[in-house]
């Protein structure tokens, strides 16, 4: 019977809270990820999915089960944006997600897959989420990571243009500033959020790199933060639209700037705002986003109505529900 859903990085960040969510709804999962961490651990109920495979099994398990599944999730990707190592992004990510398209294509299963808005480095090109060759050919990404997905997105566009079987309902997402619960792993990737918290918890304090450029204050810098939950609504939403198939950015469109963040995260934990403001490393200067603002119009005009969840609102909840109760713990 038709009735798995395969979850790529369902161990991970967004994939944890997708599967969780799918759970939630009575639905078969299973999950292809590596533990190899131990938050990653905590972050799924293994006896409650019909699978945990790592990605070395995926090949096996297709050809096992692929008559089982209703869709694939891909959300396993190497997500560093420091990662230097290109020979390891065009395998993990470029190379892996075609693979899966491919095989989407053959056996008529849908796909969901997540690209990024790194893609769009400086922001100088707009943030449309125009899927065409024209357009993704003026995008530049500041880093590898960028790159790799970009490198994805026009590599599927070629295809679709050269008439290539794609998969029969699929869409590729544009990722934008996400936060909320089981992110701990991230290391340095972790949400700004969440390392504001632990630097208020500890200190008392919140430091925010100061500004290079003339037109933002320190801290001024500006992105689109969205609750990962918004993130997981668009998916499931995706997952029941059999019709609606493109590349679509998923952000709020609603830039905030990092002093905003640090202000919300003082009153979810019920203190008066204490900002110091730090140098911007090396290793950042020039590939840094001073402004992301994700443009929502055509996943809006494909008939995804749900408002999303307000900066406050979204870090108030994630400090309430899950950062101050791991601290009690």
């Amino acid at each position: 019977m038709v009735e798995t859903i395969l979850v790529t990085g369902g161990a991970g960040f967004i994939g944890a809270n997708l599967v969780r969510a799918l759970i939630a709804q009575n639905r078969k999962v299973a999950v292809c990820d590596r533990l190899d961490h131990p938050e990653k651990q905590d972050n799924i109920d293994t006896g409650a999915l019909a699978a945990l495979l790592s990605p070395e099994e995926l090949p096996d398990y297709l050809a096992r089960h692929g008559d089982e599944l209703a869709a694939i999730c891909h959300l396993g990707a190497i997500s560093s944006t420091t990662e230097q190592n290109w020979q390891r992004l065009q395998r993990d990510n470029v190379d892996a997600t075609l693979t899966l398209w491919e095989w989407c294509a053959d056996r008529n299963v849908p796909l969901i897959y997540a690209s990024s808005a790194a893609t769009y480095g400086d922001g100088s090109a707009g943030f449309d989420d125009e899927f065409t060759l024209a357009a993704l050919d003026r995008l530049q990404p500041l880093n590898l990571y960028g790159k790799s997905k970009h490198e994805t997105d026009r590599e599927i566009r070629r295809r679709l243009d050269a008439g290539v079987k794609a998969p029969p309902h699929w869409a590729a997402l544009k990722f934008f500033n996400v936060y909320g619960p089981y992110e701990a792993h991230k290391g340095e990737m972790r949400s700004i959020m969440c390392k504001l918290y632990e630097q208020i918890a500890a200190t008392g304090k919140a430091r925010l790199f100061r500004s290079e450029r003339l037109d933002y204050e320190d801290g001024g810098q500006l992105r689109d933060f969205i609750w990962v939950g918004d993130c997981v609504d668009i998916m499931l939403w995706l997952m029941h639209s059999p019709k609606v198939s493109g590349l679509f950015n998923v952000g709020t469109g609603k830039p905030r700037s990092f002093v905003d963040v640090a202000r919300a995260t003082f009153a979810a934990v019920g203190r008066e705002p204490e900002i110091e403001f730090i140098d911007m490393p090396l290793s950042l200067r020039g590939k840094y986003q001073y402004y992301t603002r994700a443009e929502m119009q055509r996943l809006r005009a494909a008939g995804y109505q749900q408002s999303f969840t307000a900066l406050e609102d979204g870090i108030g909840r994630y400090v309430r529900d899950h950062l101050s109760r791991q601290d009690r713990q």
